[in-house]
């Protein structure tokens, strides 16, 4: 940590007792942990704050971008006006990396296939002061916890699994590429004000449970959109019982269930992380602050006073869990996947056993792992189904291989991927199955959607904590039960697991490798950013036109999307990671995965110019090129998942005037309205059902667009009759300048100008 870094810290801290000290008295009451942190970066302190109705102002103090997202983000940052970020920015190359034969083949590959796109990012980086973190260096949100994660910052990541910092005790929240380069271009970050929900922990986790079973259990209690716009706070004897990050992966997959962020009060076990990762002297001002770093404790005692909405987990009697297939609220303890494989008829053979990625690569985590694979090779066992193991960073990666555990792990028959996304993303290259291919894979990730880890949606991905899926490997059977049940071993006897064990850190300390890292020089204005014209994976951008200002009069329905549409129905990964960079190449991909509700076909619709249908992408073109918008139709938590801005940036740049829907996912909102997409809900859901295929749509009243006030709408049917029906919106004035503008970046722009 430089010296600017510590001294930004000392600063902060400096403020929490005199904003604490305003917040309490500006609410009349004690405070909760979310809400000191935010009150130390609210900008301006007095701006109005209501829970769930307000938009806050927030001056975050860093930010984090992964290589997906950073190519877009900052080619909207190189038209910001700026000539170098305004705030601590680094990049973190993790996920173009395709997994493959293994860490080094793999590693190899990646640096040939994408190396245009790395120079980009690194010479763009050099050129605006942004800290690089090399291919194979680690996950992003890994590499932050070890590197720059701080009890009661506020830092955004153009991830949605940003919210791993939370498990050491900071509001680390996802966001768009658009919501970064706010931030780096100096401006204030804007989010609706969150509700709380407060997770109460009692007792303490033994046994086979791990800290994954809390996130997959609140899971199913909360859903998949339980969590949209609030803050998840845990608090209780239970947090800990917990360590740092055990408490990142619960954090993490928070992003699950939606949630703007969740987060756990700063304790001993963040202290010893923090001292182990060599930042003494913020713990040290962290122990100094302490009381700042944890909720007050009135709140404890009456949480029911202070939270929103309040649930109880008890650790001690808390099961081992799955979840699962194809969304991560289906949750179900291990002792009823035998009779759930019975039911609903799932693959029992396990396909491919996958543990580690961003949410499950602690050291923790990987010894736990290797508790059970030491039992299995003593008992003379091999793993029954493909073993994949993918280290969090280059810093555990070494500490691992220098303690024994990988060796464990790769004599059952783990093979080593690179320290980077891989599987858990789309970036796999699975031969053993074929598309349509049913079958069973379980992991330790933290999404599961159709496709979403091997591009087949027939894959059924169940998701568990790294020991259960690495007991899993040695039997093969979804059924198996490691807790209670027993394996036929070699010399017919049967094994039965312990239950793993580990330390939390490692006992010689970590192996700290920093030669992934690239700072940024003190003067970059002279470094060239390398951008071929001819690529045909980066593209510079051009600014979209702002609003004409007439209404929208009888736009063509693109489409009307039924059930479950995340990030990865309207833009997919996978394959088409390489064209992150490049908007029309990749907006080829628009709605490919998204489900018609007119016919049940994926990723197809009908021209309503020719009456003949084809991809989503085709007809957007198609309509383009008549000189025409259109409207597309979703139904509840719309556009859930990833933080991609490219499913709001592809809609935009093939015509998208509004999108309409029963709700919406957070980050997907926001980064519709960043680009100057109208993002609306059905005032009443069942309006959904009244629109038809062939439909003409009009959005009226735009001239008088303003908070909280109403938008009508419009149907034209083809039979000519039509209905008319109220939408609602949650553009606040700014937001409604970005629309008129043609996209927030326009009006960031537009400032620098000045």
């Amino acid at each position: 940590m430089t010296e600017a870094e510590l001294t930004a810290i000392r600063n902060l801290y400096a403020r929490f007792p005199e904003r604490v000290a305003h917040a309490r008295e500006r609410f009349g009451r004690p405070v909760t942990l979310a809400e000191k942190i935010i009150a130390a970066h609210l900008t301006p302190v007095d701006q109005p704050w209501e829970r769930g109705d307000s938009y806050l102002d927030l001056a975050p103090d860093r930010v984090a971008m992964q290589d997906a997202t950073a190519q877009m983000a900052l080619l909207q940052f190189m038209n910001a006006g700026r000539d170098k970020v305004a705030v601590p920015t680094t990049v973190h190359c993790d996920h173009l990396v395709r997994a493959q034969n293994g860490a080094k083949d793999d590693l190899l590959r990646a640096l040939d296939e994408n190396h245009e796109v790395y120079e980009f990012l690194a010479t763009v980086s050099q050129r605006y002061g942004i800290g690089f973190w090399k291919p194979g260096a680690g996950i992003i949100h890994q590499v932050v916890l070890e590197n720059y994660a701080f009890p009661g910052a506020l830092i955004i990541g153009t991830d949605s699994h940003t919210p791993n910092g939370g498990g050491l005790g900071m509001l680390a929240i996802g966001v768009g590429g658009a919501d970064a380069v706010d931030v780096m271009a100096g401006m204030p970050w804007e989010v609706k004000a969150p509700k709380l929900v407060g997770v109460h922990l009692t007792g303490e986790l033994r046994g086979w449970t791990a800290p994954k079973d809390v996130i997959l259990k609140l899971l199913g209690i909360l859903t998949v959109a339980g969590g949209t716009n609030k803050i998840i706070e845990y608090f209780g004897e239970g947090t800990r019982s917990i360590s740092c990050t055990g408490k990142a992966t619960i954090t993490n997959m928070g992003a699950e269930l939606g949630a703007t962020t969740s987060v756990f009060p700063y304790d001993e076990r963040m202290e010893a992380y923090l001292r182990a990762t060599r930042r003494e002297a913020v713990a040290d001002l962290a122990n100094q602050y302490a009381e700042h770093l944890r909720a007050d404790p009135e709140v404890e005692r009456d949480p029911e006073r202070y939270y929103d909405e309040v649930i109880e987990i008890d650790l001690s009697t808390l099961e081992p869990h799955l979840v699962g297939p194809h969304t991560p609220d289906l949750a179900r303890p291990i002792s009823k996947m035998k009779e759930a494989v019975a039911a609903e008829g799932y693959p029992d053979d396990i396909r491919v056993a996958l543990i580690g990625s961003c949410t499950n690569s602690s050291y923790e985590d990987i010894g736990r792992s290797a508790h059970i694979a030491r039992q299995a090779k003593a008992a003379g066992l091999t793993a029954k189904t493909p073993f994949l193991v993918t280290p969090g960073s280059d810093q555990i990666d070494a500490t691992i291989r220098r303690d024994g555990l990988m060796d464990e792990l790769q004599a059952v028959g783990g093979t080593v991927l690179a320290n980077a996304c891989g599987p858990c993303i789309g970036q796999w290259r699975r031969l053993d199955a074929k598309e349509g291919e049913q079958n069973t894979i379980v992991t330790s990730y933290n999404r599961n959607f159709r496709g979403r880890n091997d591009g087949n949606k027939t894959t059924l991905a169940f998701i568990g904590s790294p020991e259960i899926v690495t007991a899993l490997a040695f039997a093969g059977k979804l059924s198996f039960d490691p807790t209670r049940e027993a394996l036929p071993a070699p010399d017919g006897g049967q094994v039965v697991f312990e239950a793993p064990e580990a330390p939390e850190l490692p006992p010689q300390g970590f192996v700290f490798e920093e030669s992934g890292f690239v700072p940024p020089p003190a003067d970059g204005s002279q470094v060239v950013v390398k951008v071929d014209p001819a690529s045909d994976r980066l593209q510079l951008l051009e600014p979209f036109p702002p609003w004409d200002g007439n209404d929208f009069i009888e736009l063509p329905l693109l489409l009307k999307a039924k059930g479950k549409c995340t990030t990865d129905h309207i833009s997919p990964a996978g394959k088409w990671l390489k064209y992150r960079g490049h908007l029309d190449n990749i907006s080829n991909n628009m709605f490919s995965g998204a489900v018609n509700a007119f016919t049940g076909e994926t990723g197809r619709t009908k021209n309503l110019l020719t009456g003949e249908y084809g991809a989503v992408h085709e007809v957007a073109r198609a309509y383009k090129a008549a000189g025409k918008r259109w409207v597309v139709v979703g139904d509840s938590n719309y556009g859930e998942g990833s933080s991609r801005e490219h499913a709001a940036m592809s809609p935009r740049h093939l015509g998208a005037a509004a999108v309409i829907v029963r709700s919406f996912a957070r980050i997907h909102e926001t980064n519709l309205k960043k680009q100057g997409v109208l993002p609306l809900t059905f005032v009443d859901p069942a309006d959904y059902d009244k629109v038809q295929e062939d439909d003409r749509v009009s959005v009226l009243g735009l001239a008088g667009l303003a908070p909280d006030k109403p938008v009508e709408v419009e149907l034209v049917h083809a039979d000519g009759t039509r209905d008319r029906f109220e939408t609602r919106h949650t553009l606040s004035a700014e937001q409604i300048e970005w629309f008129r503008a043609g996209s927030a970046l326009n009006c960031i722009a537009a400032r620098n100008r000045k």
